[in-house]
C-alpha cells in the first residue's frame, strides 16, 4: 500500500491512560509542539476525581484532549480523530468521542485478562464499544520501551515510566510533528536532578516515531500547516498562568508590589504556584493554613499598600464570604480569584461548570455589592486578571473573577503583548496634605474613597467590620448606615463607566441571540459559525463584566425576539438576567455534567429553537 501525506485543516487527538501513564504531559507536550510549529489550538486537561482511584478502572482514567488547527481553533473539539489508549479503562471512558473516522493506538500489552475484567468487559472490548470498525492500531508499547530501554540500565518500573514518550513519538509521526521542542525539554527538566533520563527518553521517542513510520498499520500521515494569519511571538499558555501574569502585569502598570495570601485548592492552585515563582517581579506569596487566612492575610495586605489577591474554587469562595464582606465595609482593593468545579460541596473537583455565579453575586450577609468578571479563554485569562486588579484598585472594591477549571487547566497561543499597549493603573494613593483624614470621603465622580496604608505619616485611621461615618468614625446611626450603603452600592454601579460596550457578532435585530459568559465563549462561537454554515441566521455576544453589566445590554437585547442563554449551570445568568430586564423573553440551554458543553448541543438547541 503506498503511502500518503494528507493536508487537513484541523485534527483533535485524545491521550488517554492510568494516572501514572503520563497522559498529560505527554498531550502538553505534543500541544507546545504544534504551538512552536505555529499551530493554532485549544487543550482539554480531564483528571480523574478521585486521588487515588483503583489502577486499571474507569475512574482512574486521565485524558488530555487537544485541537490542532490551520486556522483559529476555538474549542478542544467534541470527538477525535485519534484516541490513544493505553489501557481498556482509557479505551471505554473515552471510545463514545471516536469520530466514525477515527484512528485508535492501544497499549496492546495492558489489553490482558487482569486489564479487560478491572475495565469490565467480558470479550472482545471493541466489538462490545461497537468501534471495530475504527482504523485500530494495536501496538505492544510496553514491550517496545522494555526492548528499547534493555541497555539503559534503568530498573523496570523507571523503564515502563518511558512508555509515554513511545507513544509521543508514534504521534508525532502521523501528524508530522517536528522532535525538537521535546528534545529541548528532556534536556531543561532532567538536566540539574535527573540527566541519566534524558537519553532514555530521547531514545524512546525517536524508537516510537521510528516504529510508526515502519508498521503497515498506518497507511496514512497528515500535515496541519502552521496558522500565518497573525505575526507576532506566541506561546502556549494555560489559564492558571495567564492569570497569574496578569497580576504581575498590574503589579507593574500601578508600581504597586504584589500580594497573593492563598489555600491550595484544585483546579486553582496553579495560580499560587505560579506566583510564588516571581520574587524577583517584587511577588509575595503566602499559603496559609485554611481559606480564611489566605483572604484575611490578602486584606491585610492590601490595608497596608499592596496589589492583594486571594485564589480560590468554590468550596474556599463559600469559606471566605465572611471576610469579603470585611473586605467590602472597609472599602479596600482585593481581588478575589475563582477557579470553578462541579460542586456542591467537594462535588467533583476536577471537573468544570459554571455553578458559583450566584455566590459570587449574592454569597455574603448584609448589603454587600462587588464587582464581578468573568474570564472567556485561557490567554484571555491574563487582560481578565488585569482588568480586575484595575478596577479594584481604582473603584477601591473587591472584585471577584471567575475563572473555571475547562480555562484554568486548559491552553491556547498567547501572543507576548507589549506592556505599552496596556493603560496606566492609578491606585487611589494619598499622602498627608497637613489636614485630618477622612478614610470614607469619596471621589464625587466614581465615589471610590481614598486609599492610605497603614503607616502613611498624619492618616492614621481605622477600618474594621463595623460601620463609620465618611470621617472614619464608628456609627449605629440608622440614617448613616443607609448613606453608607447605598453609596457603596453605587460606587458598584459607576464602575460601567470603564466597562466597554457588547460587541454584537451578527446582525443586531433577529430571531434568536446567543448569551453567554466565562469559557462557553468558544463553544458559542463555534456554533454560530456552524449555524451559519447551515444557512441559519443568528448572532451571538458574551459578557465579561456581569456585575455591573455592560451599559448598553437592554440596548442590544431589544433587538431580538428570543434570548438563548448557554451556561454549565441550571440557569443562574439567565434568572440574573431576569431580574435586571424581565421584560425579554429568556431561553435556556443547560449542562451540568463537570464538562464542557459540546459545539452540537448549542446547534441542536437553536435548531430546536427555530
Amino acid at each position: 500500500m503506498q503511502h500518503k501525506v494528507i493536508d487537513v485543516k484541523d485534527v483533535v487527538i485524545r491521550f488517554a491512560g492510568d494516572s501514572g501513564d503520563g497522559m498529560q504531559l505527554t498531550g502538553t507536550l505534543f500541544a507546545n509542539t504544534s504551538a512552536v510549529y505555529g499551530n493554532s489550538l485549544s487543550t482539554f486537561p480531564d483528571y480523574p476525581a478521585e486521588i487515588r482511584a483503583p489502577k486499571g478502572t474507569v475512574a482512574g482514567v486521565s485524558g488530555f484532549q487537544v485541537h490542532v488547527g490551520s486556522q483559529k481553533v476555538n474549542t478542544p473539539g467534541d470527538y477525535c480523530d485519534m484516541l490513544v489508549a493505553m489501557n481498556p479503562a482509557a479505551l471505554k471512558a473515552n471510545a463514545k468521542w471516536l469520530k466514525r473516522t477515527a484512528m485508535v493506538l492501544v497499549n496492546e500489552d495492558a489489553f490482558d485478562d487482569a486489564g479487560l475484567q478491572k475495565a469490565g468487559f467480558s470479550g472482545n472490548p471493541f466489538e462490545e464499544l461497537r468501534i471495530e470498525d475504527r482504523n485500530i492500531i494495536v501496538a505492544p508499547i510496553t514491550k517496545l520501551t522494555e526492548d528499547s530501554l534493555k541497555d539503559s540500565g534503568l530498573d523496570l518500573p523507571s523503564i515502563h515510566r518511558c512508555k509515554n514518550m513511545f507513544t509521543l513519538g508514534m504521534a508525532c509521526y502521523i501528524y508530522n510533528r517536528p522532535l525538537d521542542y521535546i528534545y529541548d525539554y528532556l534536556e531543561s527538566r532532567f538536566r540539574k536532578r535527573h540527566p541519566e533520563m534524558i537519553e532514555p527518553n530521547r531514545k524512546v521517542l525517536n524508537d516510537g516515531f521510528n516504529y510508526a513510520a515502519n508498521i503497515q498499520a498506518i497507511a496514512n500521515t497528515y500535515t496541519i500547516e502552521p496558522d500565518l494569519r497573525e505575526r507576532g511571538i506566541f506561546r502556549n499558555i494555560t489559564g492558571n498562568q495567564a492569570i497569574a501574569w496578569g497580576f504581575i502585569a498590574a503589579s507593574e502598570k500601578s508600581g504597586l508590589p504584589l500580594f497573593c495570601g492563598s489555600y491550595p485548592i484544585t483546579p486553582a492552585t496553579a495560580i499560587l504556584e505560579e506566583l510564588s515563582l516571581h520574587k524577583n517581579l517584587n511577588v509575595k506569596t503566602m499559603q496559609t493554613e485554611d481559606e480564611i487566612a489566605g483572604i484575611c492575610c490578602a486584606i491585610g495586605a492590601s490595608f497596608a499598600g499592596n496589589l492583594a489577591v486571594t485564589t480560590t474554587s468554590g468550596p474556599g469562595l463559600s469559606l471566605k464570604s465572611e471576610a469579603l464582606g470585611l473586605a467590602v465595609m472597609t472599602e479596600l482593593p482585593l481581588v478575589v480569584v475563582d477557579v470553578q468545579r462541579a460542586g456542591p460541596c467537594t462535588g467533583m473537583p476536577t471537573k468544570t461548570e459554571q455553578t458559583d455565579l450566584n455566590e459570587a453575586l449574592y454569597g455574603r450577609n448584609g448589603e454587600s455589592p462587588l464587582v464581578v468578571l468573568s474570564a472567556h479563554s485561557p490567554a484571555h485569562c491574563f487582560d481578565a486578571a488585569f482588568t480586575a486588579a484595575k478596577i479594584a484598585l481604582e473603584h477601591m472594591t473587591p472584585v471577584v473573577l471567575l475563572s473555571e477549571g475547562f480555562l484554568g487547566n486548559g491552553s491556547e497561543p498567547w501572543k507576548i503583548p507589549s506592556m505599552s499597549d496596556y493603560p496606566a493603573i492609578k491606585p487611589r494613593l494619598v499622602t498627608s496634605d497637613g489636614s485630618k483624614f477622612h478614610p470614607f470621603e469619596r471621589d464625587p465622580e466614581t465615589l471610590a474613597r481614598n486609599w492610605a496604608p497603614v503607616g502613611t505619616p498624619g492618616m492614621e485611621h481605622r477600618v474594621g467590620g463595623l460601620e463609620k461615618t465618611h470621617a472614619g468614625v464608628l456609627s449605629t446611626q440608622p440614617e448613616n448606615h443607609e448613606m453608607m450603603v447605598r453609596e457603596r452600592a453605587e460606587k458598584v454601579a459607576r464602575v460601567v463607566a470603564d466597562i466597554p460596550d457588547l460587541q454584537i457578532d451578527g446582525p443586531e435585530t433577529g430571531e434568536i441571540l446567543l448569551v453567554g459568559w466565562g469559557g462557553t465563549f468558544g463553544h458559542i462561537l463555534a456554533a454560530a459559525d456552524t449555524l451559519r454554515a447551515e444557512g441559519k441566521t443568528v448572532s451571538r455576544i458574551h459578557f465579561d463584566y456581569i456585575c455591573p453589566l455592560p451599559k448598553n445590554t437592554e440596548k442590544v437585547f431589544s433587538g431580538f425576539r428570543k434570548i438563548l442563554v448557554c451556561e454549565l449551570n441550571s440557569g443562574h445568568f439567565a434568572g440574573y438576567l431576569r431580574t435586571r430586564f424581565p421584560q425579554f423573553n429568556y431561553l435556556q440551554c443547560n449542562k451540568i455534567q463537570g464538562q464542557a458543553f459540546l459545539v452540537r448541543d448549542i446547534v441542536d438547541a437553536v435548531n430546536n429553537i427555530l
